[in-house]
């Protein structure tokens, strides 16, 4: 009887551990939420044989990551549409662009997505967007969301685990 106790004590003390570690999910720069495909980038090739063609990157929360072949008359709007847009988890209120000049000095440039949209109707002297050169890095931050079914499943979770250890719990007792 004492082996059974000692056996049901250690099932009670792993299903404890799996709902308190079994929630944890790491998620990837760039990767589906869903579970269904891993999009962990690629190479896009949208170059214009009759122009000089530049090698941009794009990371983060879009559509298709990866690096990119395109005319060097491509704007960072039209990078961002060849990359598929941003995904539900993208922070569009700073988008940053890096770029290493050719004395190897590099630059950051800030800005957000309606300065993307908005650009040529703005009516400030500054420009805040700058013009897409050869190996710049477009990088859209983000961080994953929960919705509803998220919360919901997660809490269904823990609800059933805490069900079934009453349960077991209450077998062990009258036994």
């Amino acid at each position: 009887m004492a082996v059974v106790k000692k056996n049901y004590i250690l099932l009670i003390l792993f299903l404890t551990a799996s709902v308190i570690c079994g929630q944890v999910k790491d998620y990837e720069l760039g990767t589906s939420q869903s579970g269904l495909f891993n999009n962990q980038g690629g190479f896009y090739d949208y170059s214009d044989p009759l122009s000089i063609n530049i090698k941009v990157a794009v990371w983060g929360f879009v559509r298709y990551p990866g690096r990119y072949v395109v005319p060097e008359y491509t704007t960072i709007t039209d990078l961002f549409s060849l990359a598929g847009g941003p995904t539900d988890d993208a922070h569009l209120e700073d988008l940053r662009l890096y770029r290493t000049n050719e004395d190897k000095t590099q630059q950051l440039f800030k800005f957000s997505f309606d300065d993307l949209m908005w650009e040529s109707s703005l009516k400030s002297i500054r420009k805040d967007v700058p013009d897409l050169q050869a190996s710049d890095i477009l990088v859209v931050p983000g961080s994953p969301r929960l919705y509803f079914k998220d919360w919901f499943s997660i809490t269904l979770s823990i609800v059933s685990t805490l069900i079934s250890l009453a349960i077991l719990i209450l077998n062990i007792v009258r036994n």
